[in-house]
């Protein structure tokens, strides 16, 4: 065989072997895995459906607070940002969160290779009066969030990228 032919050979092997491990990380039954989803969502339906049949309501901020923590699940990720930053955030950094219009993968960590992105209203991409901002938004980001090896990227109103910082 040749040199080329080993080379590329090496590769698929590796892919596959990638494939393989990444298929199967994370799973130590496939039945028990989604029988503890289904249960555990199975269980919320069954406590929510207890309250709301007017069982035994004897604290009222029992019932109060469940419906704070929904409303919070409910609050996009930018909105949640934002709501930290107001509370967290120097002047300067609530000014540039205030341009965010979404934010996406802030909610999917694994410590391995986390990616979020950030949505602003800037435009003019990466030479335009984003660029300042954006680096400020990465640090907010990397306030609000913290992973061992994520990557936070901004982009304009057009989708061009304005700046990343790790977080």
């Amino acid at each position: 065989m040749g040199m080329k032919t080993k080379i590329a050979l090496g590769a698929v092997v590796g892919i596959a072997v990638i494939g393989a491990l990444s298929a199967n990380s994370g799973d130590g039954d496939g039945d028990t895995k989604s029988d503890s989803r289904t249960s555990a969502s199975a269980g919320e339906n069954a406590a929510g459906g207890t309250k709301g049949d007017g069982g035994a309501k004897a604290d009222g901020a029992a019932d109060a607070k469940p419906a704070e923590d929904k409303a919070a699940e409910k609050a996009s990720q930018a909105d949640r940002f934002k709501a930290f930053m107001q509370k967290n955030g120097t002047p300067n950094e609530k000014d540039a969160v205030a341009h965010v219009t979404k934010v996406q993968g802030a909610d999917e960590q694994n410590d391995i290779l986390d990616a979020a992105d950030v949505y602003t209203d800037f435009t003019g991409g990466i030479m335009g009066e984003g660029t300042g901002p954006a680096k400020l938004i990465a640090s907010a980001f990397a306030d609000w969030k913290d992973s061992d090896n994520g990557l936070v990227t901004i982009y304009d109103a057009d989708g061009e990228i304005l700046g990343n910082g790790q977080f």
